[in-house]
């Protein structure tokens, strides 16, 4: 079979992170990191300190060539500064030594998120003195290690140290200020150039920077990158491009930033901690740009939007999901875009080489006695190497391709429930097994490129008519059953070594009677949950089905749907269910839950029961919404509450008690059915009972709809009269006049929630209900 090639001598590798592998996080005289302090899971992760000889074993078996690690800075100076601590020095001496001993290239990155806490407690990255305290360290580390590194890299993706560091608080340090995210972005650009001018000193040939790229594309261009766009959405297209990526890219490569960004930073942090010299001093000439790409950022133009806490200054953008594959992250699957980045880059910036230095994803891995069938990562990788290749093909300057990443590890504030890597790791015994995927990347590279086409893979029926033995004989071998005659078992493993058969869900399922299909269950449509039904059909199809799951859609609106749901299930017929329950209890929860199939449900369920669910927080929604209209000043406020049969209406109704109750207030409630007409005869009655009334928040965004028509009929102005606040952030929340301010539900992290609970379950794991986190969206009404 013809070989798509890539060029001669090109790179193959993997990348990790030091904190993500390393543990022995009090080994060897090491201090302690941000990340020790921000997040609850233990940091021991793949033991790598320990254990870097069989993880340099495992890339030599894989014939990697170029192995990128992180350099843990705590390790190497436990107080940030000061005395060089020689022990922590000496394990990247070892590492190195190993490295070299198997013929793979060092690429060292100096910081990967992992800052000495010392230095966090004297202000971090937004104070100027951090970034030469990097200098230090570059220097330090430059002079030991750099004999045999043969590419330094700075820093790795100062945007998401910063703006998610200290901007929205997901990362350490989990500070959430904007003016912080700004200063420390330019902190880090400006440790990137004292630290390039290090490590020259110290006889670097090659230095050069991470930045993660992501192009940024309105959902028509997605499937069209070429499609134009209207005056609005080019402009918030530009703005967050401004904001991700040009912020760091034209001040490495250019020496400077990008006129729409300085506005922004202005008035969001002032302009003091960029000081002459500067840019001149970040743009210094680099050797290489490692470019990390793994989703595309969708938005368009949406006015009255606040800004997301993630992207100050986006205000006036819609962050869009897009109606394509994703990952377990939930992250949408677009190689394409990975071309995009490329071509851009080697467009805007010509002569600068470049790297894909992380490419990956997190995929729901199950571990069986024949191996670790990732065929959804191998497609992943595959896909994004064909990206690759026809940028490489175009002229594209591209160096090389390294896989993130080696080994399943302590993925930052998720955990270690993410499985990006090639090789499984069990955390609880350190044994490490090679994927599917870590197999044929080892082929990959034996190749130097892809098979041209992509070959038809051999299914049970293929093996059995090789071996002359029945399907079920062959899932009995695959299985491992002993009943199997030797000489049967051997004919039928030499059929599946000549075929290159992957034994796959039907092949056990034989066996273990596991049908791999799941039942997705869609009662009555809720009221305005048109847009959460969308993403559950969407999201929890493409997770399932990425986990090898068949999707069995079933709708339950009569008496006789649910006794053949329930039929359905007791037969077995499927290995798990995700309901949508009604707006309005019913008994098929309940009735599922007796069949001992695993079930999860979206939404709380109004009686205690046995089966997991995914929510919002509803109340601390509701809270959220009365504290704001509180601080406001706001004293007399009336609450339109929705139907109490409902649980979502109950529980906001008691988070906005709460928060009367908290400032010495008297709620002033009026009931109401679900609908806008509803909602402005509910606020009349207020306005009726209570002439000084200020503020209503309302229980759903269709109610508060209802009571700013209301207002504008009584001749209230919004907000100086009444300020009026509602809850879900419906499509019509933004496009009112004014803007209605209100809570947002987070529609696909629910829909995404709900998958992996199940899969959770299905794997036997240990379950509880989830309370997804809401944010209040403030606009011109309050």
């Amino acid at each position: 079979m013809s070989t798509a090639a890539f060029p001669e001598g090109f790179v193959w590798g993997v990348s990790t992170s030091a904190y993500q592998i390393e543990g022995a996080t009090t080994a060897g005289g090491r201090g302690r990191s941000i990340w020790e302090t921000f997040s609850a899971d233990g940091a021991e992760a793949c033991d790598h300190y320990h254990r870097y000889r069989e993880d340099v074993r495992l890339m030599k078996d894989l014939g990697i060539a170029a192995y990128r690690f992180s350099v843990s800075w705590a390790r190497v100076f436990p107080e940030g500064s000061g005395k060089p601590n020689d022990a922590g020095l000496d394990f990247y001496d070892r590492l190195l030594d190993a490295l070299l001993e198997a013929g793979i290239t060092p690429y060292a990155t100096l910081y990967h998120w992992d800052l000495p806490q010392a230095l966090e407690d004297a202000g971090g990255w937004p104070e100027r003195e951090t970034a030469h305290r990097f200098a230090d360290y570059a220097a330090v580390v430059g002079a030991r290690l750099g004999d045999r590194v043969d590419t330094w890299f700075t820093v790795n993706e100062p945007w998401v140290a910063a703006f998610l560091g200290y901007g929205s608080g997901i990362h350490a340090p989990g500070r959430t200020s904007p003016a912080d995210a700004f200063r420390a972005a330019h902190h880090l650009l400006l440790a990137h150039g004292l630290g390039v001018q290090a490590l020259r000193a110290a006889g670097a040939a090659k230095v050069g920077g991470v930045l993660n790229i992501s192009p940024v594309l309105t959902p028509g261009q997605v499937g069209d990158p070429g499609r134009p766009l209207s005056e609005e959405d080019a402009e918030a297209v530009g703005r967050i491009d401004a904001l991700v990526n040009r912020q760091f890219l034209d001040p490495m490569l250019r020496g400077s930033y990008p006129a729409e960004l300085l506005p922004i930073v202005e008035r969001t942090a002032g302009l003091d901690h960029v000081r002459d010299g500067d840019l001149e001093l970040i743009g210094r000439p680099i050797d290489l740009l490692g470019v990390n790409y793994y989703t595309p950022l969708v938005v368009q133009a949406q006015p009255s939007e606040p800004a997301d806490p993630t992207y100050p200054g986006s205000e006036g953008v819609l962050f869009c999901t897009v109606p394509t594959a994703v990952t377990a992250m939930g992250w949408p699957i677009v190689p394409g875009c990975l071309s995009l980045v490329l071509r851009r880059l080697a467009a805007e910036f010509p002569g600068t080489e470049l790297m894909v230095t992380e490419n990956g994803a997190d995929f729901v891995d199950v571990v069986t006695g024949d191996g670790i069938h990732d065929v959804e990562r191998i497609s992943f990788i595959e896909e994004h190497l064909r990206a690759v290749r026809a940028a490489v093909q175009e002229g594209v300057p591209v160096r090389g391709y390294l896989v993130w990443t080696l080994l399943d590890n302590l993925e930052w504030a998720d955990g270690y429930r993410r499985k990006f890597g090639l090789v499984h790791v069990d955390f609880a015994t350190q044994r490490r097994r090679m994927k599917d995927s870590a197999l044929w990347y080892r082929d990959v590279i034996r190749r130097n490129g892809l098979l041209e086409s992509r070959p038809k893979r051999p299914t049970l029926e293929t093996v059995a008519a090789r071996a002359g033995v029945s399907r079920a004989t062959v899932s009995r071998v695959v299985n491992g059953e002993a009943s199997v005659r030797p000489e049967v078992r051997e004919t039928v493993l030499l059929a599946i070594k000549e075929l290159g058969y992957v034994p796959n869900a039907a092949a056990r399922s034989l066996v273990t009677r596991s049908t791999n299909s799941v039942a997705l269950v869609l009662s009555v449509p809720r009221q305005g949950g048109d847009q959460l039904t969308a993403a559950v059909v969407q999201y929890v199809t493409s997770v399932l089905e990425g986990a090898g799951k068949q999707i069995t859609l079933m709708l339950a609106d009569t008496a006789e749907s649910h006794r053949r749901i329930v039929q359905h299930v007791e037969a077995r017929l499927v290995d798990g269910v995700v309901l949508l329950p009604p707006d309005r209890g019913d008994t098929l929860a309940e009735r599922l839950s007796r069949t001992g199939v695993p079930v999860v449900l979206l939404g709380k369920p109004a009686i205690a029961s046995l089966v997991p669910y995914v929510d919002v927080d509803n109340a601390g929604g509701a809270a959220a919404a009365t504290e704001h209209l509180l601080a406001g000043g706001r004293s007399r406020i009336g609450m339109i509450t929705g139907p109490l049969d409902l649980v979502a209406m109950q529980d906001r109704l008691a988070g906005h008690r709460d928060a009367m109750r908290r400032a010495g207030r008297q709620p002033l409630l009026a009931p109401a059915e679900l609908t806008r007409s509803s909602g402005a005869a509910a606020t009349r009655r207020l306005l009726g009972d209570e002439p000084a009334l200020d503020a209503v928040f309302a229980a759903t965004d269709q109610l508060a709809l209802g009571a700013l028509q209301a207002a504008r009929e009584a001749g209230r102005r919004v907000p100086e009269d009444l300020a009026v606040v509602g809850f879900d952030d419906v499509d019509a929340a933004s496009a009112v006049v004014p803007g209605l301010t209100t809570v947002r539900v987070p529609v696909a992290e629910q829909a995404l929630a709900l998958a992996r609970l199940l899969l959770s379950r299905l794997e036997g794991r240990h379950t509880e209900s989830v309370a997804l986190p809401v944010r209040l969206v403030v606009r011109e009404s309050a």
